[in-house]
């Protein structure tokens, strides 16, 4: 058994150095998988009677098409501007710093935005309200969450790892995020 998962790695490192946009696009839809599957537990952890697959396809579909491609190309962009370090200052200075002040709020305020809107199907006027009510906390939380993943990503993996454990780390937040949003989303009175 571990020299099928060893082979299963290098196989997926060789596929990570010949195709790595291709590769993390697909990576991100195995995160895409444990994001819908992220959803279907805080569907549980909310209290649903009934799962909704439609909702999480809708979310693995998010991890496919978005998470991959801006992790890669972010991470790309990242190593340009600041050259790899390993001491810790350096990088919490400057990668970690640049990072939350940067991709951390455009994320959250994109995932936000596609949840409630092509998930939840909301309107764009009860979103923005969302927004304006919620975003800020959700910003401050994220700022306690990703640091230490942003440190741990930069200090100790190598680039090509960086989109993979960035995507399983999405999966506790991608749950947080979507138990804090059914949360504040009013309940519809029925007649």
């Amino acid at each position: 058994m571990a020299d099928e998962v060893k082979s299963l790695w290098n196989r997926y490192l060789s596929n990570l150095q010949q195709h790595p946009l291709r590769t993390k696009a697909i990576t991100s839809g195995t995160s895409g998988v444990l994001a819908g599957s992220a959803d279907m537990v805080a569907q549980k952890l909310a209290g649903a009677k009934n799962l909704q697959f439609k909702r999480s396809f809708l979310l693995m579909l998010y991890g496919f098409c978005y998470s991959g491609p801006f992790g890669h190309y972010f991470h790309w962009l990242m190593e340009k501007l600041v050259p790899a370090a390993r001491d810790s200052k350096t990088i919490v200075s400057k990668s970690v710093i640049v990072e939350q002040l940067t991709s951390s709020p455009w994320n959250n305020f994109l995932f936000m935005t596609y949840l409630g809107m092509v998930v939840e199907g909301r309107k764009w006027s009860s979103v923005k309200s969302q927004l304006k009510s919620h975003f800020p906390s959700v910003q401050l939380n994220a700022w306690r969450f990703w640091p230490l993943v942003g440190l741990i990503n930069y200090k100790y993996l190598p680039i090509q790892l960086r989109v993979l454990f960035h995507n399983l780390a999405a999966v506790c937040w991608g749950i947080f995020l979507i138990l804090r949003s059914k949360a504040s989303v009013p309940k519809l009175a029925t007649a």
